[in-house]
């Protein structure tokens, strides 16, 4: 039996468990490695932060998962990883040997990297921050409110988009459904109760696709009179201001960012990551230096954006390669990532991205529909229900048809 150990358990690392669980007990045993209890999952967490909804329902419990499906659970974090010897030693002080090592422990959300974060600046990015911003946003009664991503920084081992910020799709669930919830549910008047200003710290906004979802995305936000300034870097927040790099600030009551992304010190410190500690894989996800360590999600330096889409793509692909590797007849899928996803814009508005024109193909295209929150709502519920399992190849497919259609 190989030994095969996933480190880290969010979109990629359970796609990969569920992709080669069918071989548990056959060619290989199963060790997941996590430090929190729970899986989390990011999509619904806009959902969190400006509707209330629980944040129970974006939560999947690991150990049961894991240990009903023939893998064994250790709740514990990496401290460092030994490549040549295929060892990970744990904060715990435990040793675990692997054959086959999976690196899906995603990225590190910098929000110390910000001066003033920890008093003044809210984000969507994780649970406590979700629920921290949602206990702000019901107190608030008007104001100035600024919302952006900061800049991150990328290593230059493999040929990946250099995007100015890890994912800016939050942003647009950020500006759109604060701006219901004030003007719907709390009866606030645009522009005289409360005024959004956008920010990205590259020269456009939305850099991760082509010029159709930005024209949508453009339309809207001029409808609700959001105001967008590029090429803002982030410096820092203050109790009643916003700076920048080029000397400039705004007034702002509430500020509302994705912080810059980082690799975790464990990963920086093993010297298995490029400059920056994000993991330099090739196309199959295999490490360009250890053929016996995959990667896959956010912290791979080929995923950009960081978005979940990606993950899962990168998930399955991992997961082949090792099956193609132990004997199995399987395809290994072709690196094509695009960028996939469904921006919430409060009520029954939502619209749905797709789009590689990042890449170099020819998808463009934004559909704002009810139909998207209906699909979007379909696939939260899903991952919820089915612990963190993707919908079937099947209904992705279905959905591609959709989108066609």
């Amino acid at each position: 039996m190989k030994k095969v150990v996933i480190l880290g358990a969010g979109f990629a690392g359970l796609h990969i468990f569920y992709k080669i669980r069918h071989l548990i007990g056959k060619k290989i045993e199963v060790t997941v490695i996590d430090p929190r209890t729970h899986s989390l999952l990011k999509p619904s967490l806009p959902e969190v932060a400006f509707e209330g909804a629980p944040i129970s329902h974006s939560l999947v419990e690991l150990e049961p998962t894991l240990t009903s499906r023939g893998a064994v659970f250790i709740q514990d974090e990496a401290s460092h990883i030994d490549a040549l010897d295929s060892r990970i030693e744990l904060a715990s002080g435990e040793t675990v040997m692997y054959d086959y090592l999976f690196i899906t422990v995603g990225a590190v959300k910098d929000y110390d990297a910000i001066k003033g974060y920890r008093e003044y600046g809210y984000s969507v990015c994780d649970d406590k921050e979700a629920q921290r911003l949602w206990e702000r946003v019901k107190t608030f009664e008007g104001g100035k409110i600024v919302a952006g991503a900061a800049k991150s920084t990328w290593g230059t081992r493999v040929d990946a988009p250099p995007l100015s910020a890890p994912c800016e799709g939050p942003i647009g669930e950020i500006m759109f459904m604060l701006d219901y919830y004030l003007n719907e549910d709390k009866h606030l008047q645009r522009g005289k109760d409360y005024k959004i200003d956008v920010f990205t710290p590259g020269e456009i906004f939305f850099e991760d696709v082509g010029d159709t979802p930005r024209e949508v995305v453009g339309k809207y936000m001029k409808a609700r009179e959001i105001t967008l300034h590029n090429n803002k870097v982030l410096t820092e927040i203050g109790k009643d201001f916003i700076a920048f790099e080029d000397g400039t600030t705004m007034p702002c009551d509430l500020a509302i960012v994705i912080p810059p992304y980082g690799a975790p010190e464990a990963l920086k410190r093993s010297q298995v990551g490029d400059e920056k500690g994000f993991i330099p894989t090739d196309g199959q996800m295999h490490h360009l230096d250890y053929p016996n360590i995959f990667a896959a999600g956010d912290i791979t330096a080929l995923a950009q954006p960081k978005l979940g889409h990606v993950a899962i793509i990168q998930g399955a692909i991992a997961a082949a390669t090792l099956m193609k590797e132990l004997g199995e007849e399987v395809e290994i899928p072709p690196h094509d990532l695009e960028v996939f996803c469904i921006m919430n814009m409060g009520g029954h508005d939502a619209t749905l991205i797709v789009s590689d024109n990042l890449y170099g193909g020819p998808t463009d295209k934004a559909i704002y529909s009810p139909l998207s929150k209906m699909m979007k709502w379909g696939f939260d519920s899903y991952l919820y229900y089915n612990k963190g399992h993707m919908p079937p190849d099947f209904a992705m497919e279905m959905t591609d048809k959709l989108l066609k259609l």
